[in-house]
This record gives structure tokens, C-alpha cells and sequence, in this order.
């Protein structure tokens, strides 16, 4: 019997989101920035369209090749005006019918959404609703959205809209298609990243600004938090969601989500990162002959600990790119076959060397206790672990898939426990205080729950951080 495994240790990616307005290609345009944002979800992907008289969706399971492989579904996406979803489940079950972009009819026609992030009192929503004799198609919170846009008495779709969102509480960053209109939302906290751009005369927004570069179109600023925008053939019209709060931007789209080619919070990733690895140098220098990443979201910040020690720099580890987050083990009798099938250490860098390896995050720290011993087995004389974020200490909320707390090494293990654990000559993480000194606006305007326990955003408590109708099994890699 075969097994199926996890195989990475991180916490999970949440989704990717795109909406074109006023190109011919507006379909094609979405798929290609799909490609862009594949990092943050690879359970499905799909793209709804319009030409002014009709709506096309396309959508499925797997990678965006996977559900566009048929080059036909893309040809039938026509109009001007599309929305694009990666999706990584973190409220609602990984199934078909969560599938997004969600499409619906209501009074004033089709209705389009794409979602990344997670509403904390969507359950409390839905229950009422179901109680008023609403029907539910999906698992997924986004659609409570769409059941309080169709019931708000407000005149055009922008009010109604602008209604349902006054109503729901959490993290969310949205597009919505109309048969002529493209609108753009994100939470008045801005929890999660949402930016706009243009090629040309159409309108682009995007989750990361990678996805503009990758189409050669310009970006212009982020979304700003609470801010609602309407496009249509008259331009663009800039409303307000809720009152003006602190902004609650997730700090780990920093340390590790986003990537390091995209802006967030108007500063490019990669120079944040390399702030938090130059920090990470001065508050945990080690006595090493070469610093490694464990490629490739630790690059960065391993370049900026390398700068600020004057340790070299290597590459020490070898990653398999051909691979998904899971992974059917045939043969149990390989050791650690879950870490070697991702991971492959090089011997002639490793050998006989005190190591520094630099990683974002741990979160189980099964992952990291396999590649110490790899590299042990490759030569190394000395192992030292630094971490470019804080302890992960608390679960996310707010659409980032950590495990339970439970399950989180750092909620009930100090770092010197971590370290014998391990099994590493020495363990240090970046402060809070070194990691808000290396991102944009002084540390200032960020949530930083994971890490210390205080939500921005009231947390009803009765909310289960997985979802009810999911049914998780914990695998010890």
C-alpha cells in the first residue's frame, strides 16, 4: 500500500487573484498572470469572462496547464473584461465545487467573484442565511458574499456589493465581472495583497505585480485598504468600505508568500528579505565557513546574511522543481525518501565545513530535522539553523493555512528545545523587533498574529481554524 505524504513543512500558500478590464484579450491575459501567481494556489484555477452579452467559465482541478490544456476551453473565454483564481483551500473543502471564480445569477445578471483570504464570521453568515431559506452550492465562504449581494434592496450592483461587504468580517481581496463592469475590493484592514495596473488602455489587478511584469504592463500602486473600485467604459469610480482603520498588512506575504520580483506595501520583496537576513546576521552571528538557503523561498534573505557576516555564500542544496506538494512514496524502505525526492545536498560544498543554513520559517520543523541530518550525512562538520522570521507561535486566520496550534513546534517548545530537536549545533530566529526593522514603513501598519497572538480583527470564539466539512489528516513526515 502506498503512501501519499506532505512533502514541504511551510504554511500553505493562500490563493491568487486577477481581473482585466478593457482588452481584447482579457482571457488570455488572465490565464498568463495565473501562470505568474501559481505559487499561490495549486488546487485549482479557473477564468470567467465576458463580451457584454454573455459570461464564459472555465475552471477545474490542478495546476493552470492542467485545467487549460485544452487549448479550445481558452479560445471559448471571449470579451474584454475577465477574473482569474489560483486556489489553495483555507476555508471550504479541496472539491469541485469550490472551484473559483464563482459565478452566479441574480437580478441584475451574472456575477462573477474571485477571492484570496478568509472571512472569520462567514459561518455565523451562513447559518443565518440558511435559516432565511438561502441554498448553498459550495463549502467556500466566498459564497456568502454572493447570497448578501443578491438579497441587499440597494439600487446598482455597486451599492449592493458595497452592502454585503459591510456585513462579512476578515481578510479578503476581491474582483468581481459583471457583464460590462470589472470590480476590485480589499478588507479596510488590507490584510492580504492587491495591486493595480495598465497595459495599454485596460485596467489590470493583480495579487502580486509579478503578474503585470510578466504581460509588460505597468504597475501602478497597490489597492489601498478599503478601497472599493468600479470599471466600466466610463473609467474608474473609487468608493469606501467601512471606516478608516490600521491597516493589518500580512507580514508574511514578506517573509515568504509573495514573490521576491513583486511590491508589496510599495517596496519590492526581495529587498525586504534581504533586510530580515542582514538582521538576522547581526542578532545571531555564527562562527561558519559558507552560508546555504534551503532553496528557493530562503534565498534572498540567505544573500543578505552571507553580505552582512562575510561568509560565503553557496549553493549547497539542490531542489526539485518537478514535484507537488504532495507525493506518492512506493518503496518505504528509503529513509527520509519525503525530504530526499525534494532535496538533494552537494557534497563538495558541504564537506568538512561549518554550515549556516537559512530558512523563513519553521513551522513543524520535520522538514528542517531531515535536511540537518542530510547534510551531516554530506560532510558537514557543523550545522547552525537561522531563521529570518520569529517563532511561529499562533494559528492564522485570515487565509493562511498553518497547521493547529498544536501542531506548531514553537506554541509549546523553547528555541533551545527546538535546537536539540533538531539536531543542530545552534538555532536562531529574527526578533519581532529585527523583522519589523526590515520592511516597509518602519514595521508600522502590520499583523504580525502569528507570531504573538494579537488579531487585528476580533476573532469570534467559536471559529475552528479548519473547516468543519474538511476532514484533515495529520501527517508526521
Amino acid at each position: 500500500m502506498y503512501d501519499i505524504m506532505i512533502i514541504d513543512d511551510k504554511p500553505r500558500e493562500n490563493c491568487g487573484i486577477v481581473g482585466i478590464y478593457g482588452h481584447s484579450e482579457a482571457a488570455q491575459l488572465a490565464y498568463l498572470s495565473l501562470y505568474a501567481l501559481q505559487h499561490r494556489g495549486q488546487e485549482s484555477a479557473g477564468i470567467v469572462s465576458s463580451d457584454g452579452e454573455n459570461v464564459y467559465r472555465v475552471a477545474g482541478m490542478g495546476l493552470v496547464n492542467d485545467v487549460f490544456a485544452d487549448v479550445q476551453k481558452l479560445k471559448r473565454l471571449k470579451g474584454n473584461i475577465a477574473i482569474g483564481h489560483n486556489r489553495y483551500s483555507t476555508a471550504g473543502a479541496s472539491q469541485p465545487m469550490n472551484v473559483q471564480p464563482l459565478l452566479v445569477r441574480c437580478k441584475e445578471g451574472p456575477l462573477g467573484i474571485a477571492h484570496n483570504g478568509n472571512l472569520v464570521n462567514y459561518r455565523q453568515i451562513r447559518r443565518q442565511l440558511e435559516a432565511k431559506g438561502s441554498i448553498f452550492q459550495t463549502t467556500s465562504d466566498s459564497e456568502v458574499i454572493l447570497h448578501l449581494t443578491a438579497r441587499s434592496p440597494a439600487p446598482t450592483i455597486e451599492q449592493r456589493l458595497l452592502d454585503a461587504l459591510s456585513q462579512v468580517r476578515g481578510a479578503y481581496s476581491l474582483v468581481f465581472i459583471t457583464l460590462n463592469k470589472l470590480i476590485i475590493a480589499r478588507d479596510p484592514h488590507g490584510v492580504r495583497p492587491l495591486s493595480l495596473g495598465r497595459l495599454g488602455d485596460a485596467w489590470i489587478a493583480a495579487s502580486e505585480s509579478c503578474a503585470m511584469d510578466l504581460l509588460g504592463a505597468k504597475y501602478l500602486r497597490d489597492v489601498e485598504p478599503g478601497e472599493f473600485l468600479a470599471i466600466n467604459n466610463e473609467g474608474l469610480t473609487s468608493y469606501r468600505i467601512g471606516e478608516v482603520v490600521q491597516p493589518a498588512h500580512c507580514i508574511f506575504e514578506l517573509v515568504y508568500f509573495s514573490r521576491p520580483d513583486s511590491r508589496v506595501c510599495g517596496e519590492c520583496v526581495d529587498k525586504a528579505r534581504r533586510k530580515m537576513g542582514k538582521n538576522l546576521a547581526l542578532e545571531h552571528p555564527a562562527d561558519a565557513d559558507i552560508v546555504i538557503s534551503v532553496p528557493d523561498s530562503s534565498n534572498t534573505a540567505a544573500i543578505g546574511y552571507s553580505r552582512r557576516s562575510n561568509i560565503k555564500f553557496d549553493i549547497g542544496l539542490i531542489r526539485n522543481h518537478y514535484i507537488g506538494r504532495t507525493f506518492i512514496q512506493p518503496i518505504q524502505s528509503i529513509r527520509d525518501f519525503n525530504v530526499r525526492v525534494k532535496f538533494n545536498p552537494v557534497e563538495g560544498v558541504l564537506k568538512g565545513r561549518r554550515i549556516v543554513i537559512v530558512e523563513d520559517s519553521i513551522v513543524r520543523g520535520t522538514t528542517l530535522k531531515h535536511l540537518t541530518r542530510m547534510l551531516r550525512k554530506a560532510g558537514a562538520k557543523e550545522v547552525h539553523i537561522r531563521v529570518s522570521s520569529p517563532p511561529i507561535r499562533f494559528p492564522c486566520f485570515y487565509g493562511m493555512d498553518f497547521p493547529t496550534k498544536d501542531e506548531v513546534i514553537a506554541s509549546h517548545n523553547s528555541v533551545e528545545q527546538i535546537r536539540r530537536y533538531l539536531e543542530v549545533d545552534s538555532l536562531g530566529y529574527l526578533s519581532l523587533e529585527g523583522l519589523l526593522a526590515s520592511v516597509p514603513n518602519e514595521g508600522r501598519g502590520y499583523c504580525t498574529a502569528c507570531f504573538n497572538g494579537e488579531y487585528p480583527i476580533p476573532i469570534d470564539e467559536k471559529v475552528e481554524k479548519l473547516d468543519i466539512e474538511k476532514e484533515v489528516k495529520t501527517v508526521e513526515l
